[in-house]
């Protein structure tokens, strides 16, 4: 911690103030993270620690600000390495202030970890993210009433166009300049408690339109959850994004192939007229290329086209409801269903 505290200090010896981004895996509190530190940020693992953190700075007014990205978890209360390194930090005091981070689609169940980390870290700013998504879906989220319950600001925020994200960083610090630093505070509400003080608040700030919550959601969910669709379609779906991958990798594969091995004989030529031994020319062109572009040609066309598949299966929301599918199996295994997906 004091070694972070060294290299976060301004070249007067200032040190900035320092806020961590806390939140549940895929509310988009990496994009608040991008877009409020640009490319001036750094990962690295903390000492003893496995699980990845982000830091970076940016600007509020005349301070400079270190944001802290925690990784995403979903309660301060477990032992998931996730989760630890979440709380320790938390607990450690080193934030200023913590920025709460909340899907505005789904409050109930990004604002348990909210109740949490204000309960163990009074200077506290929620960030009710992803708002225009939650506009679409016709979910209204009352802002000054949420704040008024939870006792902190409460900041409606759309992170990739940077809407609402001026304002965070406004409130975050003036929350962190606020008196004297407050001690960290120990858990004293059971989790079960804050989940269901998570749902009071819901009925009490948020309304759905007219036409009810998603009903286009509430469809697909039933359709591709239901015991006799989902686990098929979701065989099916795997099946034929690994047909893609590999099909379409043999193709490409062989054709790119041929093109970089076909620049094997014009390499060594031109090496050898340059003036290199026949030895050192044979290693460079028949050793290391010939190595190399198989290497390529042979990853390169499944990852290009796996990943990419996989994203639009992601941003079409289908992974969270594989991850659902997979649960039963799982928790055969002692696991849960979200582990069979990466997060973050």
């Amino acid at each position: 911690m004091k070694e972070r505290e060294k290299t976060g200090r301004r070249a007067g010896g200032e040190k900035p103030l320092c806020l961590a981004l806390a939140g549940n895996p895929n509310v988009g509190k990496s994009t608040v993270f991008n877009t409020l530190t640009g490319l001036n940020q750094h990962t690295g693992n903390w000492p003893g620690k496995t699980v990845t953190v982000a830091e970076g700075f940016c600007r509020g007014g005349r301070e400079k600000i270190k944001l802290i990205d925690l990784p995403g978890c979903y309660s301060l209360q477990s032992d998931s390495p996730e989760e630890e390194v979440a709380r320790d930090f938390i607990l450690s005091g080193e934030a200023d202030a913590v920025i709460a981070i909340c899907d505005a689609t789904c409050l109930a169940r990004s604002l348990p970890l909210a109740l949490q980390v204000i309960e163990r870290c009074p200077k506290t700013v929620v960030a009710l993210n992803l708002s225009e998504e939650a506009r679409k879906k016709g979910i209204t989220i009352d802002a000054a009433r949420l704040s008024e319950e939870l006792g902190v600001p409460v900041v409606p925020t759309e992170a990739r166009s940077g809407k609402g994200l001026r304002r965070l960083l406004t409130e975050a610090a003036a929350a962190a300049r606020s008196g004297e630093k407050g001690e960290v505070l120990p858990a004293a509400t059971p989790a079960e408690d804050q989940v269901r003080r998570a749902a009071e608040l819901v009925r009490l700030t948020a309304q759905h339109g007219e036409e009810g919550y998603s009903p286009r959601d509430r469809r697909l969910d039933r359709f591709f959850t239901r015991a006799a669709t989902g686990v098929p379609v979701m065989l099916l779906l795997l099946a034929g994004v690994f047909w893609l991958t590999i099909a379409g990798a043999n193709i490409f594969s062989d054709a790119l192939g041929d093109w970089l091995m076909g620049m094997e004989l014009p390499l060594y030529r031109g090496l050898c007229r340059w003036g290199l031994p026949l030895w050192t020319a044979d290693l460079l062109a028949h050793g290391v290329y010939r190595v190399l572009a198989w290497v390529v040609s042979v990853m390169l066309p499944p990852m290009a086209i796996f990943f990419p598949l996989f994203t639009l299966l992601e941003d079409a929301g289908y992974l969270p409801r594989m991850a659902f599918n997979l649960d039963a199996c799982f928790k055969k295994c002692r696991a849960s269903g979200k582990q069979a997906l990466t997060t973050g």
